[in-house]
């Protein structure tokens, strides 16, 4: 493209993403700054149409597929070519903040707007995505958008899925699609040329080293379970602990022996127990079923396959006089970014003069499952104190402007790469 690095990143428009991000904000808001906005939900529908709207003034084409994954699509002038995939995702944890996911999606709007204001009409497409229930705090596992785009899980048992409340991931789609009549409907998955996702940190590192912008090189792996403990209920006050089976003392036993297990004086093992669920949840009764969360992550592969093996063996052992349940429901290996991909967002970075750094992802992302259909790559700017899935998550609007302006730079430079081009940034 004979167009000078920087000129498409100049119509990015600070205020503009700034005044979105405090709009979409108020959708779930809860507390000063709080958002709770669950997957396929009555709230995740009216930031989608909101999306829609705004995309709509600049003539972006909207579509969803079976999923309920959204994409705004400006099309180029040969588009017959492997469009460029661009964003992130809408949903939020209960306790989230106004940025997580979010993020990536205004940015990706904003490097559509850009091109527009700039006249630029791409040679490839370039399209928008807001991924289907990232978060996974409705339906487990999460990334269920991008798993079923990307083949990494098949649809139908992804439709079977429930939430707490028994709702099936089949009739939430029904739900919503109810009222998205209008968008017409695209099957489920496509190559795309490459795909780039903006997110905020949710870690200290780049606040610490005062640089606006990350170049992520890859994402740690992880495994989840979903753990189900069944005693039986008994009166608090008469049934002697002999002959008690009591689903939370053994739930505890369980995830004391997995700490001790896991247990990392390099501090590099994360485990966490997320979720915890007690039946009857009465004070003078004993436990008869208790349901548990396990997330177990690591950068190295090896490690996180012999400490994740020891999981379902320990909780059966810790299960005293219960009957124990353990279902894996996630592993992903760890993961690296495509190596050209990120050395042609490095040079894009130093040319429009935003410090950066390489850095690791701690968290997953949609990204991993677009790793399987091409050169992925991820932007992560600062977010203040490293706090995210928190009212208090914060990133102030000079980051979110230097992440929108490599995003909108690195999507026209890939907009225009022949396909010898987009094969070298695997490399």
């Amino acid at each position: 493209m004979g167009m000078p690095v920087g000129r498409i990143a100049s119509f990015v428009d600070r205020e503009r993403l700034w005044s979105r991000h405090m709009a979409l904000g108020r959708i779930g808001t809860f507390g000063e700054t709080g958002v709770n906005r669950p997957a396929l939900s009555a709230l995740d529908g009216e930031a989608r149409a909101q999306l829609v709207s705004w995309g709509r003034r600049i003539s972006l084409l909207p579509s969803t597929d079976p999923i309920a994954n959204l994409f705004l699509e400006l099309p180029g002038s040969q588009p017959e070519l492997a469009p460029v995939l661009i964003g992130s995702h809408l949903d939020s944890q209960p306790t989230g903040g106004r940025f997580d996911g979010v993020f990536g999606v205004l940015a990706a709007l904003e490097t559509l707007e850009a091109m527009v204001a700039a006249g630029y009409r791409p040679r490839r497409s370039v399209v928008l995505v807001a991924w289907t229930n990232e978060e996974g705090s409705r339906f487990a596992p999460g990334m269920m958008g991008s798993a079923a785009f990307a083949g990494a899980r098949p649809l139908e048992p992804i439709l079977a899925l429930r939430d707490a409340d028994g709702i099936s991931v089949a009739d939430a789609l029904a739900g919503l699609a109810a009222g998205e009549a209008d968008l017409p409907r695209r099957p489920l998955g496509f190559r795309p040329a490459a795909y780039v996702e903006p997110h905020i940190e949710q870690g200290p590192v780049l606040e610490a080293a005062g640089r606006p912008v990350g170049i992520v090189s890859g994402i740690q792996g992880k495994r989840t379970w979903r753990v189900t403990v069944r005693g039986a209920e008994a009166h608090a006050g008469t049934e002697p602990h002999a002959s008690r089976r009591d689903a939370l003392m053994a739930a505890v036993e369980m995830i004391a022996a997995l700490k001790r297990h896991l247990d990392d004086p390099a501090d590099i093992v994360r485990f966490t127990v997320g979720r915890l669920d007690v039946t009857p949840n009465a004070p003078s009764v004993v436990p008869s079923r208790v349901v548990f969360s396990i997330d177990l992550r690591h950068p190295d592969a090896g490690t996180l396959l012999r400490l994740g093996d020891g999981v379902a063996g320990l909780c059966v052992s810790a299960a005293g006089r219960c009957e124990v349940e353990v279902e894996a429901l996630l592993h992903d290996p760890p993961l690296e970014f495509a190596p050209g991909l990120r050395a042609r967002m490095r040079g894009i970075a130093d040319a429009l003069e935003l410090p950066w750094q390489d850095i690791a992802s701690g968290a997953g992302h949609d990204a991993r499952h677009l790793a399987l259909l091409g050169p992925a790559a991820m932007i992560f700017v600062p977010c203040r104190n490293g706090i995210s899935h928190n009212e208090a998550e914060y990133a102030a609007p000079e980051h979110l402007h230097a992440g929108a302006r490599l995003l909108a730079e690195t999507a026209a430079r890939l907009a225009e790469a022949d396909d010898d081009e987009i094969r070298e940034l695997a490399s």
